[in-house]
């Protein structure tokens, strides 16, 4: 089975950082070859039905902050060949607040099993930097 819902006790545990720290979420995306029956994506794929996930996650956005850096396609996993992923996605917000806010928002809390019913499989990892950017 899968992991395609958040980790409340992680979500609590990231509360306990400095909220106004900026962060990189890295996605790892599985999509189920047809969509979970019931979530307004029946019928659909599971790249179809993250796809419109996606449609509506990106008018909430800016509310946010969430941006995504860099989305692609999985390719060959080099360490841990036993993991296969479609889609690789970071996706940057200004705050960790903002993730956090926008997780237990009833705008995205409505949309969110829409995003479950496409994936067989996720990761969405936080990360902070370490290295300084270049100018």
């Amino acid at each position: 089975m899968g992991h395609v819902h958040a980790d409340y006790d992680v979500i609590a545990a990231m509360r306990d950082s400095d909220p106004d720290e900026p962060v990189v979420m890295l996605n790892l995306l599985k999509y189920r070859e047809t969509a979970e029956s019931g979530y307004g994506v029946d019928g659909l794929t599971g790249r179809q039905a993250y796809t419109k996930y996606g449609e509506a996650f990106a008018e909430l956005e800016p509310r946010f902050g969430g941006s995504v850096t860099w989305m692609g396609r999985a390719k060959h996993t080099v360490i841990g060949g036993d993991e296969d992923w479609d889609i690789v996605i970071l996706v940057s917000y200004p705050t960790r607040r903002q993730f956090i806010d926008m997780l237990s928002d009833p705008d995205y809390k409505a949309i969110a099993p829409m995003r479950a019913a496409a994936l067989e499989d996720s990761r969405i990892i936080e990360s902070t930097q370490l290295v300084p950017r270049r100018e």
